[in-house]
C-alpha cells in the first residue's frame, strides 16, 4: 500500500480560506501521496483573497481553487474519499452526507481568519498565522506511515493531529 494516493476532503462551513488553504497544503506538501480536496457545507461562491495570498507561497497552483458544496463529492461518480477532516466547528457539528467507501474521520480546528477585523495588516497576520497551524498539521499527516497502521489505529493518529497545539 506505500504507493497508494489517499484522497482527502477537507470540510468547513464556508469553503472560502481554511478549508481550502488545507487543500492547497495537502496537495503541495502530499508530493502526489496525497490527493486534497474541499468543499463547504454553505460555499461561499468565492475563495479569500487573503487565502490565495497565502497560498501563493507554496506555488500551488490557486487558479484551480473554487468554493463548492460538499454534495459534489456525494455523487456517485465523485472520488472516493480516504479521510474526511473538517477544519471549522461548525462543519464538525454539521450532518454530513453519507460518503462512499466509510472513509475515516477527523475534526482539526482552526479559528476563522476571515473573521477577524481591522486593516489588511491584521487580516494578513490572522491568516499568516492559521496558515501556518494547517501547515504543521498536514505535515504530521505526511509523517504518518499509514501504509503500517490500520483504520483504527490511523483514526486515532488523526484525531491526535487535530488535538495537537498549533
Amino acid at each position: 500500500m506505500a504507493d497508494k494516493t489517499y484522497n482527502v476532503l477537507v470540510l468547513c462551513t464556508g469553503n472560502s480560506a481554511r478549508s481550502i488553504m488545507a487543500e492547497a497544503l495537502i496537495n503541495t506538501m502530499g508530493n502526489g501521496r496525497f490527493r486534497a480536496y474541499s468543499a463547504g457545507s454553505q460555499p461561499t461562491g468565492k475563495v479569500n483573497p487573503f487565502a490565495i495570498e497565502q497560498i501563493a507561497t507554496t506555488k500551488y497552483a490557486a487558479g484551480n481553487l473554487r468554493s463548492k458544496s460538499w454534495d459534489e463529492f456525494a455523487q456517485p461518480d465523485a472520488p472516493q474519499m480516504d479521510f474526511i477532516i473538517t477544519v471549522c466547528d461548525n462543519a464538525a457539528g454539521e450532518a454530513c452526507p453519507v460518503w462512499l467507501g466509510k472513509p475515516i474521520s477527523a475534526h482539526w480546528g482552526f479559528e476563522d481568519p476571515a473573521a477577524v477585523e481591522g486593516s489588511d495588516e491584521v487580516k494578513r497576520g490572522a491568516f499568516n498565522k492559521v496558515f501556518r497551524q494547517i501547515m504543521g498539521r498536514v505535515q504530521l499527516l505526511m509523517d504518518l506511515p499509514l501504509d503500517q497502521l490500520d483504520k483504527t489505529a490511523i483514526k486515532r493518529e488523526l484525531q491526535v493531529i487535530g488535538d495537537s497545539p498549533v
